[in-house]
């Protein structure tokens, strides 16, 4: 469960949670309507995306102690406020359990790659477990290679593909089986996979995600409305049909 992300405000939808106690309320009302896990962003006094250790920290600190039973994931999202170096000592200071990372955002350039295979290694020694955010086809096959060659190390992996973008909702959106195919190339390897969709298309795709043996992401971070095309009261909502949706599937 998605509930914010870095961008929407109140002003997409009042119910959108910003603040510490906001997103454990939230993240109560969806854990009894289905969800398992929660994948959080933070803001500062002016709801703006924040990378802040201590902030992060001070609401894991919370998280843990309410909800000793979910799966509690940070992003490092860059959002066009923070360069690669930012995330990644936000990242070290805070040594998360879970936290999410966009190849994307860590490796911009070629040149790149030392500074960011030193940190997937780090992040391999220290117990700080990566979901590796690919965008497109291509980049699952640019993060296959760099698993085959050892830049990123290990033979288990946990990955989530976006299908969509915020600008165009699910409009000339991927096929899913295009994100997998990739992933065969791999050697030897195996991956934890998660699917996360945009607009009224959102449950479609996290139900054809289940139905692949993926796992899904849902909530306001990338969609505010039903399948109907109604407007959902809230994440707990979303998450709700998502699961009755996706109950049955084996």
């Amino acid at each position: 469960m998605a509930p914010n992300g870095a961008r929407r405000t109140k002003a997409d939808h009042p119910e959108l949670p910003l603040t510490d106690d906001e997103l454990i309320e939230t993240t109560r009302l969806c854990r009894e309507a289905g969800a398992d896990g929660v994948h959080m962003h933070i803001r500062d006094k002016q709801g703006q995306h924040l990378l802040d250790a201590g902030r992060y920290r001070a609401l894991l600190d919370r998280m843990e102690d309410a909800f000793p039973d979910m799966y509690l994931q940070v992003t490092s999202e860059s959002a066009g406020r923070y360069e690669a170096h930012e995330q990644r000592e936000m990242m070290k200071t805070l040594r998360p359990q879970y936290v999410s990372i966009g190849l994307r955002e860590l490796v911009r350039l070629p040149e790149d790659w030392p500074e960011a295979r030193d940190f997937y290694h780090w992040a391999a020694d220290n117990g700080v477990e990566i979901q590796h955010i690919l965008y497109a086809p291509e980049e699952v096959q640019a993060f296959v290679s760099a698993c085959n060659s050892g830049l990123i190390p290990g033979k288990a992996h946990m990955i989530i593909f976006v299908q969509g973008s915020y600008a165009n909702g699910s409009e000339n959106a991927v096929e899913l089986e295009a994100y997998l195919e990739p992933l065969t190339q791999a050697d030897g390897m195996t991956f934890d996979w998660m699917v996360c969709a945009f607009g009224t298309a959102e449950t479609d795709s996290l139900v054809r995600a289940a139905q692949l043996g993926g796992k899904a992401r849902v909530g306001f971070e990338n969609s505010l409305w039903n399948k109907d095309g109604s407007l959902a009261t809230d994440n707990a909502e979303r998450v709700r049909e998502v699961d009755e949706a996706t109950r049955n599937i084996t």
